[in-house]
C-alpha cells in the first residue's frame, strides 16, 4: 500500500480538490470583461462604420439633381486666372447658367476670393462670364470673398439674410456637394444641391469622395459646433 495521507490534512486535501478548475472549461466572465468589449466594439465600428456612412451619403448626394425652386443659385467658386474661369469654375458656371434659364431660381449668386497677385475674385470672374454667355448683370450678384467653402457659404448666407432670401440652390462638383449642403444648412440656409454633371470636377473619383469623406466628418466633428445660424436667426 501508498503511503496515506495524514489524519489531520483531509480537509486541506479536499480544499485543494475543489478549488482546481476542471480540465476544458472555460473561465467565467466578469461584467466588467463583458463591458469592455463591448466599448472595444463600439470603437471599432465607428472607426469603420461611420466614414463608410459618410462615404455613401457624399456619393448618394453627388448622384440627386434637385431643382426644387429657390430664391438664389449660388456657384461656389473655383480658379480662375487673370479673370478667367478654370474648366473646373466653367463646369459649374455653365450649370448654374442652365438652371436659371430653366427656372430654378430669378438670380445667380458667384462667390469667391482672390489669391495673392490675383487681378481679380473668383466671383467677379464668374459675374463677367455669366454676363458674357448672356445672362443679365442685373440677376447675377458677385460676393467677393471667401478662401474655401465654410468661408464663402458664411458670406453668401450673410447676403441673403440682408436681401430676405431663405432658400439656395447649391452649384459645386458631385463629390463637393455633400459638405457643401451641410454647411448651408447648418447656416440656416434652406439648402438643395445641383451638381455639375459634365465638364472638370464632375467624375465621382475614389479619390475625391475619400477627400470629401473625411471633410465632412471633420466639419461634423470640429466645426460644426462653431457655425453660427445666419439666416432665419
Amino acid at each position: 500500500m501508498g503511503p496515506q495521507a495524514p489524519i489531520g490534512d483531509t480537509g486541506a486535501v479536499t480544499a485543494a480538490v475543489d478549488t482546481e478548475t476542471p480540465a476544458g472549461s472555460v473561465p467565467r466572465r466578469t461584467p466588467a470583461r463583458r463591458v469592455v468589449r463591448w466599448i472595444l466594439v463600439l470603437v471599432v465600428l465607428g472607426v469603420v462604420v461611420a466614414p463608410l456612412a459618410l462615404a455613401g451619403m457624399v456619393v448618394a448626394t453627388a448622384r440627386h439633381d434637385d431643382r426644387t425652386p429657390t430664391d438664389a443659385v449660388v456657384v461656389l467658386g473655383a480658379a480662375q486666372f487673370n479673370g478667367r474661369p478654370s474648366p473646373v469654375l466653367e463646369a459649374r458656371l455653365g450649370h448654374a447658367r442652365s438652371l436659371f434659364d430653366g427656372e430654378v431660381a430669378p438670380r445667380i449668386v458667384t462667390v469667391g476670393g482672390n489669391q495673392p497677385g490675383d487681378i481679380t475674385t473668383e466671383a467677379q470672374a464668374g459675374k463677367d462670364w455669366l454676363v458674357q454667355a448672356g445672362t443679365p448683370r442685373a440677376a447675377v450678384t458677385a460676393v467677393q470673398t471667401g478662401s474655401d467653402t465654410l468661408g464663402s457659404l458664411t458670406a453668401v448666407a450673410q447676403l441673403m439674410a440682408s436681401k430676405g432670401w431663405t432658400s439656395a440652390t447649391i452649384v459645386t462638383d458631385p463629390a463637393h456637394l455633400a459638405r457643401s449642403l451641410a454647411i448651408a444648412r447648418a447656416l440656416g440656409i434652406d439648402a438643395h444641391g445641383s451638381p455639375t454633371s459634365s465638364g472638370s470636377g464632375s467624375s465621382i473619383t475614389a479619390d475625391y469622395v475619400g477627400r470629401e469623406t473625411a471633410g465632412l466628418l471633420w466639419f461634423w466633428l470640429a466645426e460644426h459646433r462653431r457655425v453660427d445660424q445666419v439666416v432665419g436667426a
